[in-house]
């Protein structure tokens, strides 16, 4: 018995030792208690990263909150491979439309999230970050907020030594670079609630209910529209009468082709792109006298 007791014991403290070894670091803020937050701050993890999700219709096979999901994850990867990062809470909503027809989106005002943005990064260089990094995983005229309040606020800070910045590669670069290589290989076009949205949310929440599985297979909405064009069929204005009728189930392509490998690809891809932009702003900023 005594031997059988000491086995378990010596079994029981290898396994903590081994979960304590592979922990991972601690990145996300509204995680940290305020004396691990101040131990971070000052071990060096003095850049704050401000990630906007959305909560938004992504398509009858994805769940609304989508863009939320997607960036907590996506933003403490990017804090993770860092190392000198935390991620500040994820904001849930962006600028869209609320619609009766499509009922999932609960949207801002472009203005009110730049004041937001403007808000969190005079809170987060109060708390004593000295970089500040905005970023999103969302389009619709977002990017032009985020270059405004990034400049902005950039210099108001920058005499003190402390900087902001707009990290944009995490999502037009990424997502531009993903679907040419999708349309290289032979997969259908798509963009809203298509195939990167639906791969990236089965890779990293397919077995958390972010993605109606049994409906991947008929997840087919209206083409994607020609540039500078808002859409095709009848309904939005076509000249054409025999356009084929809007499907207007909130998916602008083919997601059906949609798997967690590719989703995977999408996530490496937005990660490895907004940690190499980052570490670019961060080896490139300015010294002031202060620092020098």
């Amino acid at each position: 018995m005594k031997r059988l007791l000491s086995t378990l014991s010596v079994l029981v403290f290898s396994a903590t030792t081994a979960f304590a070894a592979t922990k991972a670091p601690l990145v996300e803020f509204e995680m940290m208690t305020w004396p691990e937050v101040k131990a971070a701050l000052e071990a060096g993890k003095t850049t704050a990263l401000v990630y906007t999700g959305g909560t938004e219709q992504r398509g009858p096979q994805n769940v609304n909150g989508g863009h939320t999901l997607m960036g907590r994850e996506i933003a403490k990867a990017i804090a993770l491979k860092l190392g000198n990062a935390i991620v500040l809470p994820v904001l849930p909503y962006t600028p869209n439309q609320a619609s009766a027809q499509l009922p999932g989106t609960i949207g801002l005002t472009p203005e009110l999230l730049g004041a937001l943005l403007e808000r969190i990064t005079e809170q987060a260089m109060t708390t004593g970050f000295k970089n500040v990094v905005v970023m999103g995983d969302h389009g619709g005229g977002q990017p032009a907020t985020y270059a405004e309040v990034a400049k902005k606020m950039d210099a108001k800070y920058a005499p003190e030594g402390k900087h902001v910045y707009f990290c944009d590669e995490v999502y037009a670069k990424a997502q531009g670079d993903f679907d040419k290589w999708l349309e290289d290989h032979g997969y259908p076009r798509s963009s809203h609630a298509g195939i990167p949205d639906t791969s990236t949310m089965l890779y990293l929440g397919g077995d958390k209910g972010w993605v109606r599985k049994e409906l991947i297979a008929t997840a087919e909405g209206d083409p994607v529209p020609p540039p500078g064009a808002r859409g095709q069929g009848r309904g939005r204005g076509q000249a054409d009468p025999t356009a084929s009728p809007r499907k207007n189930n909130g998916i602008t392509g083919d997601a059906r082709r949609s798997t967690a490998a590719l989703g995977k690809m999408q996530f490496d891809i937005k990660v490895d792109y907004a940690v190499k932009q980052i570490q670019g702003f961060l080896a490139n900023r300015p010294k002031t006298t202060a620092q020098q």
